[in-house]
């Protein structure tokens, strides 16, 4: 007969196998993260920037594509999100990028990177960051405009 221990390694093996164990911890966590956030609402968050609004559209858009789902539905909780994600050729719009037939198969962020990854340009394919001015509510210190060059 099979010992506790022996059951628990062969159900946590045959979990992994089947790669639901980590999809079951992902939901365990966000579920966790629900129950906290709904019994403790803590302090309010500070007004979403338009900024923040895109970045995490983008990075919302990644999780989706991904099938990280847990993780997607964390963020929109987390963040602020609107529950209906921005129409997709807004987004490009708002981000200055034209996109071709083939791009529009995968997210706005992976077109931004192999851009950056591929690009020559002048500043030996450099790209200089301006720091912004802190959203309403933002400490100095959590923006890039905070920090010394």
């Amino acid at each position: 007969m099979a010992t506790i221990t022996e059951l628990k390694s062969a159900v946590r093996q045959t979990l992994e196998a089947r790669g639901v164990l980590d999809q079951l911890k992902a939901r365990v966590r966000a579920e966790v993260f629900g129950a906290l956030e709904e019994d403790h609402p803590g302090e309010p968050r500070p007004p979403l920037s338009h900024e923040n609004l895109l970045i995490n559209q983008l990075v919302g858009e990644y999780l989706d594509f991904n099938r990280y789902r847990h993780a997607a539905s964390v963020l929109k909780a987390e963040s602020g999100q609107p529950e209906v994600p921005l129409d997709r050729q807004f987004l490009a719009s708002e981000l200055k990028v034209v996109e071709d037939a083939g791009s529009k198969s995968v997210p706005l962020l992976y077109g931004l990177v192999s851009y950056f990854l591929n690009s020559s340009g002048e500043n030996g394919g450099k790209l200089f960051l301006r720091g912004v001015a802190p959203a309403a509510g933002a400490h100095a210190e959590d923006t890039m405009a905070g920090r010394d060059a």
